[in-house]
């Protein structure tokens, strides 16, 4: 029961961010785009969701355990994304949303992967920061800047984002081995930028527990 609900919330996680993408392709303006598009881990964490980069980083404090649900969160997010794709792709805007897509996956697969995985690891530190701070933070004000900002300044650096890019790939038909590639290496990214954070917390905290 409980890995069906692990799918099912990251499914729906996925949608939602189907939805951010679809509205930051929609907007000429990227700075609006980048605002919006928050729309998608807003829901995400209001809503107790399942995102891949949102949860990679609890692996330190839950163990190795955790990998098989992290597997289910991952393809759950892909399940998801490639639907929302796949329904914008059948809509009046589709077209249009599907061109802005296919010119967004280019550069990306232009790219080289190791800048690639660089700015997947990037997106994954600032995607640690901004669930973190909404999870943690006493301030509510607090709780929000953190969230949107987060999220924002990923999309204005252009740091890679792999359930993003499940999107975006299916929006612009772009799928290939070379994209699933790109995606493997963007996972690893995030990942990675979502692990730095708590581990080294957790190796400090060890430190000042030994010299007690």
């Amino acid at each position: 029961m409980k890995k069906i609900r692990v799918i099912v919330n990251a499914v729906l996680a996925g949608i939602c961010i189907g939805i951010g993408g679809t509205v930051f392709l929609s907007l000429e303006s990227r700075l609006a785009g980048a605002l919006l598009f928050t729309v998608g881990l807003f829901t995400i964490v209001s809503f107790g969701l399942e995102l891949f980069t949102g949860k990679v980083g609890q692996l330190p404090q839950r163990g190795m355990r955790y990998l098989p649900e992290l597997a289910l969160i991952w393809l759950g997010n892909l399940a998801g994304t490639a639907l929302a794709g796949m329904l914008v792709r059948h809509t009046r805007a589709g077209e249009a949303l599907a061109a802005r897509a296919a010119e967004l996956c280019a550069a990306k697969l232009a790219d080289g992967l190791a800048s690639i995985f660089i700015l997947s690891l990037l997106c994954g530190m600032l995607m640690y920061i901004a669930v973190e701070t909404y999870r943690s933070c006493r301030h509510e004000l607090g709780k929000y800047l953190g969230l949107f900002l987060g999220v924002s300044v990923f999309i204005l650096c252009g740091f890679e984002h792999c359930v993003a890019n499940m999107f975006y790939f299916t929006a612009a038909g772009a799928w290939s081995l070379r994209a699933l590639g790109y995606l493997a290496v963007m996972t690893l990214g995030n990942s990675a930028g979502g692990l730095l954070m708590p581990l080294c917390a957790k190796l400090m905290s060890a430190s000042e527990a030994e010299k007690q």
